[in-house]
């Protein structure tokens, strides 16, 4: 298609560009995650597919199956997975140098329930988890985008929140956590709202055992920083 047969920009039945809750940066790769992302990449990191996941398939067994939504560097993933053996873990993740950092931790602790898949989130949820077929969802620290004018940016809204309360199983649960007290009230907001969920606690949970405390939440702590965790179940 030439320039001149290009749509305008104004034209109603040209698909909306989403807003994504991310920006692709550049980072670097330390030596031990560019070997671990090519001698384990191919095993633990599963294609985007606009299909289902044969999650069976993917790990070899039958297992509630708990996804995590920008998992970072992995530290708290591997750890959850290393504490819960019984659970299958999905990580999403768009940047390369976590994605290896994680396969590091994989080798380093033989852990066989974690599988990675590197791509945007709402579309892995989309196409490739199914309805009903999720134990557990976490979203831990997403990007706040603290700025006002950004806060459309941020991962946390009604929309994404029914698909994640679709894919999640009745009596499954939605854990979200903040170090920014205006998105945590923003979460609790949206959340609330949702028809399909139910709050554990009055307002904000306790930690649960099984999330563990990060470097830089420990170093928050202890400078009197606030963190709110959410955690709600699918009716």
């Amino acid at each position: 298609m030439t320039m001149n047969d290009a749509p305008p920009q104004d034209d109603p039945d040209r698909p909306a560009r989403r807003i994504r809750s991310f920006v692709l940066r550049a980072g670097r790769m330390g030596t031990g995650q560019a070997r671990a992302l090519a001698e384990l990449g191919p095993r633990f990191v599963l294609p985007y597919a606009p299909q289902p996941l044969d999650a069976h398939a993917a790990f070899g067994r039958s297992a509630p199956l708990v996804v995590e939504i920008g998992f970072g560097m992995g530290h708290a993933t591997a750890e959850i997975a290393k504490a819960r053996p019984e659970c299958d873990f999905l990580g999403i993740e768009v940047h390369t140098p976590g994605v290896g950092a994680l396969l590091k931790r994989i080798g380093e602790e033989q852990l066989a329930n974690l599988r990675i898949v590197q791509h945007d989130a709402v579309e892995v949820f989309e196409h490739m988890l199914a309805p009903d077929s999720l134990a557990g969802v976490h979203v831990f620290f997403p990007d706040p985008w603290h700025k006002k004018k950004h806060h459309k940016r941020r991962l946390i809204q009604p929309a994404f929140v029914s698909l994640l309360a679709s894919r999640i199983a009745p009596g499954g649960y939605l854990h979200c956590a903040t170090d920014w007290q205006d998105y945590a009230e923003q979460m609790l907001e949206v959340l609330g709202a949702e028809p399909a969920l139910v709050n554990t606690a009055e307002g904000y949970a306790p930690r649960p055992d099984y999330r563990p405390l990060t470097k830089f939440e420990n170093r928050g702590l202890k400078l009197g920083h606030g963190v709110w965790d959410l955690v709600f179940t699918k009716r």
